[in-house]
């Protein structure tokens, strides 16, 4: 018994070294590589970003832009081209002929792509935004509303991830068109269908902007419903009244159906100034700012021609406009806008102004404690381009995502380092 113990003692000592020397059974054969084991993420839930400043800061969005291989018939979208720009040409600094005085720093993108999206989120986070209010024309397959409903639902799929809230501007604008083409029997009876898929699919969402307990909606105008009585019939399909705000001085055209109004960009900062000064007996009043106003319409043959322009002043505009803000009491501020950037007013990164926007408005909301890592996003969406059929690279990236939306932005940071190198 002894001997058999000194045998199986000795026996273990010899496999363990053979093992140490690679001679195991278990060692892969010559010619065989050992894989490393696959990266595993870790997902983080989203932290608020802290801020000094109270007033809650929303960011007016166009989920609009297609590209050729988003369109489905190889073609770019009407927002890129207008009436005759060809995004297919480009320049010697590499750059698409836009509709635009100004030029996107990720490039035109398809505003459903998710690499876009998370983009676009991370850097309003790190800026210190609450929220985003998407501008939306409703459910009805006419003009390019199907990709805009679409890609508002792309949007709103990633903000929980994110951690950002959300509400939804109406265009009414072009209810008539729906009735045109047989699609509802009234302006009324589409923009009802409309209000049924907003309580059904966004008033109930963990994300959606509440204000007075009730769910938050917008309308740009209204347009073609201009009657108190054309609301109250639209909102008798909602289990509750939203809190509903018109453009500025519009909301005696909903009647008591309207809780305030919210103020745009319009000829010159004095008028935004004067709203401020005299504006009363509204409940809710939600401000702007804007960093200027340059539309492409009349150079893009769009048949609109707007007639004036508010100069960017290299920030000065954006600034001015956010100080208004500061001493007019507000409880909402509505950025105008995220990427319009066929009026010339997109606060997204460009070529022409880079991260400068996203600066001013950190400072504004006085975020605390995190550093400027716009680059860094940048980044992130550079390299998930450059990777894009790497599985192993975009799982990384997947957790640099969840690294920055918990606001762990060292490690975010080294992680994107190893990729890069």
């Amino acid at each position: 018994m002894k001997f058999k113990s000194k045998w199986n003692s000795a026996l273990m000592v010899f496999m363990l070294v053979m093992t140490w020397m690679g001679c195991s059974s278990d060692s892969p054969s010559e010619g065989e590589t050992q894989q490393p084991p696959a990266f595993e993420v870790t997902p983080f839930n989203p932290v608020t970003v802290s801020k000094q400043n109270s007033t809650k800061i929303y960011m007016h969005y166009m989920p609009w832009f297609e590209t050729k291989e988003s369109s489905g018939n190889n073609q770019w979208g009407y927002h890129w081209t207008m009436a005759n720009r060809n995004p297919d040409n480009i320049d010697s600094n590499g750059r698409r002929d836009i509709a635009s005085h100004y030029y996107p720093l990720i490039g035109p993108y398809h505003s459903g792509d998710p690499d876009v999206i998370e983009n676009h989120l991370l850097m309003m986070k790190y800026a210190g935004i609450d929220g985003v209010l998407i501008d939306w024309y409703g459910v009805h397959n006419v003009n390019d509303y199907p990709m805009i409903k679409e890609n508002t639902e792309q949007l709103i799929a990633l903000l929980d991830k994110v951690g950002l809230e959300f509400a939804m501007v109406y265009e009414d604008r072009f209810l008539n068109v729906i009735v045109d083409q047989g699609m509802a029997i009234s302006a009324i009876g589409a923009a009802k269908i409309d209000m049924q898929y907003l309580q059904s699919q966004c008033f109930n969402h963990s994300q959606y902007t509440n204000v007075n307990g009730k769910p938050l909606l917008l309308n740009f105008g209204p347009i073609t419903l201009t009657d108190p009585a054309d609301w109250t019939n639209v909102f008798s399909v909602l289990n509750e009244q939203p809190t509903f705000l018109t453009l500025w001085n519009q909301s005696y055209q909903a009647g008591s159906n309207a809780s305030g109004e919210y103020t745009w960009v319009y000829e010159n900062n004095n008028n935004l100034q004067n709203y401020y000064n005299t504006v009363s007996g509204l409940d809710v009043v939600m401000g702007s700012a804007y960093p200027g106003f340059h539309d492409f319409y009349q150079e893009g043959g769009a048949g609109t021609v707007i007639g004036w322009t508010i100069d960017h002043n290299n920030g000065a505009t954006l600034a001015e406009t956010l100080e208004m803000a500061s001493t007019a009491n507000l409880d909402f501020l509505q950025l105008v806008t995220w990427n319009d950037f066929g009026e010339g007013t997109m606060i997204e990164p460009t070529v022409e102004f880079g991260y400068s926007y996203l600066e001013q408005i950190k400072s504004f909301a006085e975020v605390q404690n995190l550093p400027s890592v716009f680059d860094r996003i940048s980044d992130l969406f550079t390299l998930r381009k450059a990777h894009a059929t790497n599985n192993e690279i975009q799982q990384k990236l997947d957790q640099v995502f969840y690294y920055m939306v918990s606001l762990q932005t060292n490690e975010a940071i080294q992680l994107l380092n190893s990729i890069d190198n």
